[in-house]
C-alpha cells in the first residue's frame, strides 16, 4: 500500500489528512497512532478519525469509511 500516494490523492480531493505516531502514547503502550481527515469534499459534521496500535490499523479503519463517503484513491 502507498501511503504517500492515497494522501496525495485524498489531497488533490480536497482533504486534509493528518497521520502521526505519539512517542508519548508509544511509551504508554497504547494506541499512538492516528488519522483523520477534514476538509472541503466532507460535510462539516463529518470527521473521520480513529487512533490505533499501527499505521495500518488506522488506514484499514478509515480508508472504508472516505470510500463509502465518495472518495477513490489508490488500493
Amino acid at each position: 500500500m502507498d501511503v504517500v500516494a492515497i494522501m496525495e490523492a485524498l489531497a488533490e480531493q480536497g482533504v486534509t489528512v493528518l497521520l502521526k505516531s505519539d512517542a508519548e502514547r508509544t511509551a504508554e503502550r497504547g494506541k499512538p497512532w492516528t488519522f483523520v481527515a477534514t476538509g472541503a469534499p466532507l460535510r462539516e459534521d463529518v470527521l473521520v478519525r480513529t487512533d490505533a496500535a499501527s499505521m495500518e490499523q488506522c488506514l484499514a479503519a478509515c480508508l472504508p469509511r472516505l470510500r463509502e463517503l465518495g472518495l477513490s484513491f489508490p488500493a
